[in-house]
C-alpha cells in the first residue's frame, strides 16, 4: 500500500537546480493524493518566475517513475508561493516580502526603463508588485507606466495609484511637471519615510524601487529605514558607465545591501539583416560582473520599440507575446527572481529561545 511517505522518499535527492537544495526538505512538495493507480502532487516553487520550472517538473516525474514503477498515472501541478527573507526585522514594511533597489552609477543608462521592466515582468508571471519611484528630482515612472493621477488618502494611509495591476508611487504624482524639486538630505529622508510607511502597499511578493543614478542620499537613507533584500545595478557596455557602476556596487557593499547582480542595458542594436552593431561596445558588464565577483542578470539590446513603449506609457508592452525585447526582459526578470530565492534561502535564522519557569 503506498503511503505518502513512500512518495517523499522516491523524490529525496530531486533537487532545485538554482537553489541546489532538496525539494523535500525545501517543503516545496504538497498535498500528495494517492488513489487507485495514481498519484498527484503539487510542487510550489519560491517565485512565480521560476527560470528552470520545466526542468523541475521533469525531474519530478523521472524519480517517481523509476523508483515507484511507470505504472502510476501522475499529475503534478507547478505552483508558486514567493518566500521573503527567514527573519523580519524591525524595519520590515508589514506585508512586504521583498524590497528591491534598482540603481545606476550614472544617469542615461535606461535604470527606470529596466526598474519599470522588471515589475512588469514580476507581475507577468502572477507575483504582487509594486513600483516606488524614489528617483525625487527626475521622476520618470509616471511617464513609463502611463499613469499621472493624483494619489488619494484613505484615513491616514496614502493609497497608490494601480496600473493593470501593479502599485505604483512617485513624487511625479505630487508634483506639477514643470516644477523643479529642491530638497536636501532631511528633506529625502521624510519623503521616503512616507513613501515607504504611509503608503498602503497591502501585501505585496516585490517592491522594486526605483533610485536616483549615483551614490547620493537617498540609498543611503534607504539603507538606514529598512532591510532591503537586495540591489541591482544598471549599466551599459560603455566603458565610462562601467567605471561609475563599480562604485554604485561599492557603495551597495559600504552599505551592506545584498548584490542581486548586474543587468547590462543597451547591448547591441540588431541591424534589418540580423547582424548585431555593438554601439557602446561589448560584453563589458559581463565581464565587470565576473571582476566584481556578483551574478550577470542578463542583456537587453537597444530597441526602438522600447522607447517608443516608454515614451507613450505602455512599457508593459515590451512583454507583449510579438514583441522582439520579450525574450531579454524575461530572461533578466527570471534570473533576478531566482537570485532573490538564492538570498532568502541563505538568511540565517535566528535560534529559538526557550523561557523556563
Amino acid at each position: 500500500m503506498l503511503t505518502e511517505a513512500d512518495v517523499l522518499a522516491a523524490l529525496k535527492g530531486v533537487k532545485d537546480p538554482e537553489l541546489h537544495r532538496d525539494l523535500v526538505d525545501l517543503g516545496m512538495v504538497k498535498d500528495v493524493r494517492i488513489g487507485e493507480g495514481t498519484i498527484a502532487l503539487t510542487v510550489n516553487l519560491t517565485t512565480p518566475a521560476c527560470p528552470l520550472k520545466g526542468q523541475i517538473e521533469r525531474e519530478v516525474r523521472g524519480a517517481l517513475e523509476s523508483r515507484l514503477g511507470a505504472a502510476w498515472k501522475l499529475t503534478i501541478t507547478m505552483s508558486a508561493e514567493v518566500r521573503g527573507k527567514a527573519n523580519f526585522e524591525s524595519g520590515d514594511i508589514p506585508g512586504v516580502k521583498n524590497v528591491l533597489a534598482v540603481g545606476s552609477g550614472k544617469g542615461g543608462v535606461g535604470k527606470s526603463t529596466m526598474a519599470a521592466s522588471i515589475a512588469f515582468g514580476l507581475k507577468s508571471y502572477g507575483a504582487k508588485v509594486g513600483l516606488m519611484d524614489a528617483d525625487v528630482y527626475g521622476p520618470s515612472i509616471p511617464t513609463l507606466v502611463g499613469v499621472h493621477d493624483r494619489p488619494m488618502a484613505r484615513g491616514e494611509r496614502i493609497q497608490p495609484l494601480v496600473t493593470q495591476g501593479l502599485k505604483v508611487m512617485s513624487m511625479g504624482f505630487l508634483v506639477e511637471p514643470e516644477r523643479a524639486v529642491i530638497m536636501r538630505g532631511p528633506m529625502l529622508h521624510g519623503i521616503m519615510q512616507q513613501f515607504l510607511r504611509q503608503v498602503d502597499w497591502g501585501d505585496l511578493d516585490y517592491l522594486i524601487i526605483d533610485l536616483p543614478p549615483g551614490t547620493g542620499d537617498v540609498p543611503l537613507t534607504l539603507s538606514q529605514t529598512l532591510p532591503l533584500t537586495g540591489a541591482v545595478v544598471v549599466c551599459t557596455p560603455q566603458e565610462v558607465a562601467l567605471a561609475d557602476a563599480v562604485r554604485a556596487l561599492a557603495m551597495f557593499r559600504q552599505l551592506k545591501v545584498s548584490i542581486l547582480g548586474v543587468i547590462e542595458n543597451m547591448s547591441f542594436f540588431e541591424l534589418p539583416d540580423g547582424s548585431r552593431q555593438f554601439l557602446f561596445g561589448e560584453g563589458g558588464a559581463r565581464r565587470m560582473a565576473e571582476r566584481q565577483e556578483v551574478p550577470f542578470l542578463g542583456e537587453v539590446p537597444l530597441q526602438v520599440r522600447i522607447r517608443e513603449r516608454g515614451d507613450v506609457g505602455e512599457l508593459s508592452r515590451v512583454l507583449d507575446e510579438d514583441a522582439p525585447s520579450r525574450p531579454y526582459v524575461r530572461h533578466v526578470v527570471e534570473q533576478l527572481a531566482a537570485q532573490i530565492s538564492l538570498r532568502n534561502l541563505k538568511s540565517p535564522k535566528l535560534p529559538k529561545l526557550e523561557i523556563l519557569s
